[in-house]
């Protein structure tokens, strides 16, 4: 198990690295706006959608394979077969802040799969939301990697 968790934290660190370039180099266009969203170049485009793409790829990483992971090496009791309650035994245990954050993310990952073309006010709205929870995304990654270190005779350093 502590192999597969090994890559699981490689293919975590891999996204989360792409996607804190992609929010480096979007910074300058913050906060988005209709105005500034029509402004950019198919480069900056393209970074978008490499935020919109690495975020969505790592947030569910954790949720499908990271989480469980964390729950497996902490031997948490119980059946948890709905994912909510997975999400609410990690934050009763401490390795994740808030189950109801999770879920904001999760809905914000769900809404980079409809495109909204005729609405950028919309786009801008959430492309701002989602520049605010991939900070969150990227310290919960760095909160379950901290909380699952005891539990691994590895390293586990993203």
């Amino acid at each position: 198990m502590i192999e597969a968790n090994g890559e699981i934290l490689k293919a975590c660190k891999r996204h989360a690295n792409r996607l804190q370039w992609a929010m480096t180099e979007l910074q300058p266009h913050l906060p988005f706006s209709e105005h500034s969203l029509a402004q950019l170049n198919d480069i900056e485009l393209a970074i978008l959608d490499q935020f919109s793409t690495r975020y969505g790829k790592l947030q569910d990483l954790m949720g499908v394979k990271l989480f469980p992971a964390a729950l497996e090496l902490t031997k948490e009791p119980g059946d948890l077969n709905a994912f909510i309650d997975k999400l609410y035994r990690l934050e009763k245990i401490g390795a994740i802040p808030s189950a109801d954050d999770w879920l904001l993310m999760l809905e914000i990952r769900n809404a980079f799969s409809h495109d909204y073309p005729d609405d950028p006010d919309l786009q801008a709205e959430i492309l701002n939301k989602a520049f605010e929870l991939a900070t969150q995304l990227l310290d919960v990654l760095n909160r379950v990697v901290a909380f699952i270190k005891p539990y691994t005779n590895k390293s586990v350093d993203l």
